[in-house]
């Protein structure tokens, strides 16, 4: 059985996965299960200690536990973005809505309700690397230009003024969406199914964050517009 802090010893070539849980049992069952499927698995009891492997590791994905002693989840989330665009998973006891879109707005990737379904998590998983690793198949145009952004499709990389900026999957899933349905209003619907949770709500805080990197007046959008009783367009140069 794991303890806090061991690694598994899988191909170095897996998905390397850190959880983060000061529950010893979730982190024990999530280290063997994810293990068993696969994964190479790292294991936190705090945020502090999270922080200590990371210095020294690089993870494709980590699954957060929001509810922690000392720093949250989501105060971790909301330092870690500062400089990193690894992809987060949250676990949640939280059962209002408005508590897992704050999650969303602070860059989480996407969120899972305790007690959660272990097959659940995993399918999550997957989807977040997936979107992460495969780009879409978009054979034109390779590149969006927005006002002073340029959002490379394929490596899914924005740059702003020649500085890159950081995007969560879920964003970069979105401006590849834009990109191959180019000129044309998509749904909340439509962004949703695209997303791992059909929430058209988180649809919202998304395009919202999204507008705070590509727009000079994220209030006042000239590019990422509303379409009254459509949902939302991209406009490039």
């Amino acid at each position: 059985m794991s303890k806090s802090g061991t690694t598994s010893p899988l191909d170095d070539n897996a998905p390397h996965i850190l959880v983060v849980d000061d529950d010893r049992r979730i982190r024990e069952l999530l280290h063997s299960f994810l293990s068993d499927n696969g994964f190479r698995v790292s294991t936190a009891g705090t945020a502090a200690d999270a922080r200590l492997r990371m210095n020294g590791l690089t993870y494709d994905l980590i699954v957060l536990d929001v509810m922690m002693p000392g720093e949250t989840g989501m105060e971790f989330t909301t330092t870690l973005r500062e400089n990193s665009d690894v992809p987060i998973l949250m676990l949640t006891a939280l059962s209002e809505p408005e508590d897992r879109i704050s999650g969303l707005e602070v860059g989480v990737d996407d969120y899972l309700p305790k007690p959660f379904e272990p097959r659940e998590l995993l399918l999550r998983i997957t989807n977040i690397l997936k979107h992460r690793d495969q780009p879409a198949n978009i054979k034109e145009p390779e590149e969006l230009v927005i006002g002073e952004c340029r959002f490379n499709i394929k490596r899914g990389e924005l740059k702003r003024s020649d500085i890159n900026v950081r995007l969560t999957s879920r964003e970069r899933d979105l401006l590849r969406i834009f990109a191959a349905n180019h000129g044309k209003a998509l749904s909340r619907d439509d962004l949703a199914q695209h997303g791992s949770d059909g929430n058209t709500r988180s649809v919202d805080v998304q395009i919202n964050r999204l507008r705070r990197k590509i727009e000079t007046d994220p209030a006042n959008p000239v590019y990422l517009q509303t379409v009254r009783g459509a949902g939302y367009i991209l406009y490039t140069d």
